[in-house]
């Protein structure tokens, strides 16, 4: 039987929820410093080839999960996916990606839109059209590529013959 939160209830628990979803996103970007720059967690794990890409992909994914349990709207979650995916993705790029993570902190970004739709009212409504503008950018990369692979080939066989 689901136990059913009062209204007081579902404030505390979203609160409670944010407060940990805060504290694990200070940990993976912010806890260290050395000097000026501050640093937490997910570059110093990726580090750690393919093992460590997966455990900051994982810890993104369930504080964005936590928060899209707690009533986050769609547009707020597709905006932390985009986030999380970004900093997957790019971070992944041998010795770059080690550089770009010590500065892209997308958890830091996706407390920031939680606080933003939280408590000044904004991200609200439907993530839809925001999804389909990245699956439609991603098409129009796919194709990108498979254009160029096919130059690229052309070119080579012409050197070849």
């Amino acid at each position: 039987m689901k136990k059913t939160l009062g209204p007081e209830q579902k404030r505390m628990q979203i609160d409670q929820d944010f407060k940990w979803v805060e504290k694990v996103s200070w940990l993976m970007d912010n806890q260290f410093q050395v000097g000026n720059a501050r640093f937490g967690l997910d570059p110093l794990l990726n580090l750690i080839p393919f093992g460590g890409s997966v455990v900051t992909f994982s810890t993104s994914l369930v504080l964005v999960f936590v928060m899209w349990r707690n009533g986050v709207s769609s547009k707020a979650v597709v905006k932390m996916l985009i986030n999380v995916m970004v900093d997957t993705i790019l971070g992944a790029i041998p010795f770059l990606g080690n550089i770009f993570d010590f500065f892209n902190k997308a958890n830091q970004k996706n407390v920031k839109i939680l606080k933003e739709h939280y408590y000044d009212g904004k991200h609200q409504g439907s993530g839809i059209w925001l999804l389909l503008l990245v699956l439609g950018i991603l098409i129009l990369i796919c194709i990108l590529m498979v254009y160029l692979l096919w130059v690229a080939t052309a070119w080579f066989f012409s050197l070849l013959f």
